[in-house]
């Protein structure tokens, strides 16, 4: 299995392709980003791709943006799932990171609201991954975990940062459910949050161990999960972001990180670390065997 890397154009400020240039400087595999939605932005980002030879992965948001429209019902967040799918298809994208529902629906009309949803992306013959994301339906581990129990066939985005801010702890204190979601991610944004935020302000920052190495513990377990499950890759998008998740000095409004260098660093970090578990996971079964 191997790890491939993708840059979020999420608070990137300058043009597309100059975010793929970023990318493939950096030695990511591709980008993160929304539909187009006209086709100026269409033919922008599908020359920075092919510019770059990098792969996409599709964001979509139903309804409203990161957070949902609070009004708007099932149906209307379907449609606009449908709507967006064949906007990304265009592109031919890995897969579509879907950032979906609300999470303020009881639990029927969750997991009526993801079969329909695994339906449409079926219908269109793509992978939709359905992200943990505050404010959306897999908001918390035990509504993630209840939901998936009842469709076998949805696979998931697992951003933990969003369940550490939601319990106002690490996720170590719930690892029976990491376990069983690991099961069904497909997808890692790879972002460290903590007790109070969903962003620390460095990860490299040493008050911030503890959040590091308890996120990087979450996702050994979904590798380990996708290399039985057969996968052959395994896609990770560092995903520090604006939006008041990047912390800023009061007074001066002056960040106090550059978003770029932080999502750098996690991929490089995140590259040395899988590497260093795939040679750890080859001596342990050499041991076994032996």
């Amino acid at each position: 299995m191997e790890l491939k890397l993708y840059k979020t154009l999420w608070g990137h400020t300058g043009s597309v392709a100059e975010g793929a240039l970023l990318a493939s400087q950096a030695g990511f595999q591709g980008v993160e980003a929304p539909a187009p939605s006209n086709d100026e932005d269409l033919e922008q980002l599908t020359d920075a791709l092919a510019t770059h030879k990098l792969d996409y992965i599709c964001e979509i948001c139903t309804t409203g943006s990161y957070v949902p429209d609070r009004q708007a019902t099932p149906d209307e967040h379907l449609a606009d799932l449908d709507d967006k799918i064949r906007r990304g298809t265009t592109l031919s994208p890995r897969l579509f990171n879907v950032m979906g529902g609300c999470d303020a629906w009881p639990l029927d009309v969750q997991v009526d609201f993801f079969r329909r949803a695994q339906a449409i992306a079926d219908g269109h013959g793509v992978i939709c991954s359905f992200e943990t994301h505050r404010g959306r339906s897999f908001f918390n581990p035990w509504v993630t975990r209840d939901v998936l129990r009842q469709l076998p066939q949805l696979v998931i985005t697992c951003d933990f940062s969003h369940w550490v801010v939601v319990c106002e702890r690490l996720m170590d204190s719930e690892w029976d459910v990491i376990t069983e979601v690991a099961e069904r991610a497909h997808h890692i944004h790879g972002r460290v949050g903590y007790d109070q935020g969903p962003q620390v302000p460095h990860p490299a920052a040493p008050e911030y161990a503890a959040a590091l190495a308890s996120h990087e513990r979450c996702w050994e377990e979904i590798w380990r999960s996708q290399r039985r499950r057969g996968y052959q890759v395994s896609t990770l998008t560092p995903e520090f972001g604006p939006d008041g998740y990047l912390h800023h000095l009061p007074f001066t409004n002056a960040p106090v990180a550059d978003l770029w260098e932080l999502n750098r660093w996690i991929g490089e970090r995140q590259r040395l670390h899988f590497a260093g578990w795939v040679d750890r996971a080859a001596t342990a079964r050499v041991a076994q065997a032996g």
